[in-house]
This record gives structure tokens, sequence and C-alpha cells, in this order.
């Protein structure tokens, strides 16, 4: 899937990686939290390579990353409080009352205060991915990885969650990087875009660099325009 892909992340820094369906933008998250393993190359975090760690000392890392997945992933016969609660529970040895206060921040961090005892049943969408960034950073994380983070969502719940995606970076000083196909939310919350194409990156750079890029299949994507190819396949002529 990936081509000799080189990709350095600097601390505090929100990285933004677009590109088309099915180029491995979720599966590079998942190589830089260690859920996949390289078949080749290696990931570093901090200086210390991780992609060969034992499970133990992996673990201990990943405590490092907040992780926020595209449907959510919360856990439906959990309420929200004990969502938000579980890596606390099952990570670190704070007391009950320690928990329900940390559960009580994160909560007030993501706009969600007394939705505690809603399950996700109840939740609207985007009250979900607000929980689920609750609980994702619920360890205090020093990087947050974002997988498609405003998908399934309208525009106004989709610029709450760009809101919070930068109002996490100012307040928690987190290193983020955000996998996303809304050019809206990268160009809203990205120090640096990175746009994967066919295993390689074909773009690495500012928000204003991408604009003036010329590479076709950049401005293409950015401009959210179909191809020739795929104009022919619908009996277009790509005018």
């Amino acid at each position: 899937m990936f081509d000799g892909v080189d990709l350095e992340l600097h601390a505090g820094e929100t990285t933004v990686v677009i590109g088309e369906s099915g180029m491995g933008k979720s599966v590079l998250l998942k190589h830089i939290v260690g859920l996949m393993r390289p078949d080749r190359g290696h990931v570093y975090y901090k200086r210390e390579r991780i992609d060969d760690l034992s499970d133990s000392r992996k673990a201990t890392i990943r405590r490092d990353f907040g992780f926020l997945f595209q449907l959510s992933a919360l856990f439906d016969s959990f309420n929200a409080r004990d969502n938000v609660a579980f890596p606390l529970a099952e990570r670190t040895k704070k007391t009950k009352p320690e928990i329900n206060r940390i559960v009580d921040e994160k909560l007030r961090m993501v706009g969600l205060t007394g939705i505690g005892n809603k399950m996700p049943a109840e939740l609207s969408g985007g009250q979900k991915k607000r929980v689920a960034l609750a609980r994702a950073i619920a360890l205090d994380p020093s990087v947050i990885l974002y997988d498609e983070p405003t998908t399934g969502l309208d525009p106004v719940r989709a610029d709450t969650i760009n809101e919070l995606i930068l109002k996490l970076k100012r307040e928690m000083r987190v290193t983020s990087i955000v996998v996303t196909h809304d050019m809206a939310s990268a160009f809203k919350v990205a120090d640096r875009i990175v746009m994967l194409h066919e295993g390689v990156f074909i773009f690495d750079g500012t928000c204003d660099e991408i604009r003036a890029c010329a590479d076709e299949r950049v401005k293409r994507f950015i401009e959210g325009r179909a191809d020739e190819d795929d104009l022919r396949s619908l009996g277009g002529n790509g005018s």
C-alpha cells in the first residue's frame, strides 16, 4: 500500500493527511499508533523505535496517544460517562472519585456537561463524536489521531469538531494528526497538509502552498473535481 513513505511529524503541530479513498490514510494512523506493523521500514516516537516493541512497552507508549475513530466506536452498553471512564479504569490505578472528576472535566472540555447518563443510542452524531473525543483525551495524551472526525456530520456540527480540534491543540498543547476528505476542515485546522496518492506523498506544505499547487492531482482533489476517466465512464465529456 505504501511505497517508501517518509513522514516526520512535528510536536505541537496539526498535520492533516488528505487523499482519495483507499490510499491508506487510516492505515497510516494505525501504523503510527502501533495497531499495525509495517512490512518494511520503521516507526519512531520520541526517537524510540516503536514498531517492534513488546506488547507491554507498546501499551505504555500508547498512553501518549488519543485516537478518535471514524465512527466514534463507543460501547453501546455503556453510558457516556462510562465510555469516557473506560481507559482510566483499564489503564490507571485512579480511585473512583478521581475518575469521576476527570470524566466531568473532559466532558466539560468538549461541551457536553450534563449528558453523562445518556446511552449512545440517545446521542446525536455530533454528540457521539464529542463523547469519543472526551474518551480520547481522558489520559491527557501528547498526540491525538483523528480519523475522519467530521464524517457524517452536517456543516455546523462539523465545524464544532473543528473548533474542538483547535481548542485541544491550544489548551492541551497536543500534536494532532487529522485524516480527512473535508477540505473546509483541513483548511481550518491544519498547520501542515500532506497528500497521499498511490503509496507516496505528493504534497507537503501549508494551506497557502496547497492552494497554489500546480499538480493537477492535488488541484482536482482540493477542488472536488472528478477526473476525465471518471467522467468518461459516466458518459460525460470532461468539460
